[in-house]
């Protein structure tokens, strides 16, 4: 009689103990999926901002844009946002 009520609670801990390391699973699994989305997301955003800034420094060593004119302060100003994207970059 004993034996049989602790085989039915063995059981039933069995049973509770292994849909709930199953959901544990599922869950971290689903977790590592959105870290490596994000993960990739950082690798190309990392990517375009190096592309971005070469660029603006290459514009900007050809000295095309003088700052005494509209689209001189607006290249200063792509200058700035840049600066501040840059900050952002990981290595």
């Amino acid at each position: 009689m004993i034996l049989e009520i602790l085989i039915i609670i063995l059981g039933i801990l069995v049973v509770v103990l292994g849909f709930t390391t199953f959901n544990l699973l599922r869950k971290v699994e689903k977790s590592e999926d959105i870290i490596i989305r994000q993960s990739d997301y950082i690798v190309e955003f990392n990517k375009q901002i190096d592309i971005s800034d070469k660029r603006l420094q290459k514009i900007d060593e050809k000295g095309i844009f003088k700052s005494d004119d509209e689209i001189g302060w607006f290249f200063e100003q792509i200058k700035v946002i840049q600066k501040s994207i840059t900050r952002f970059k990981t290595n």
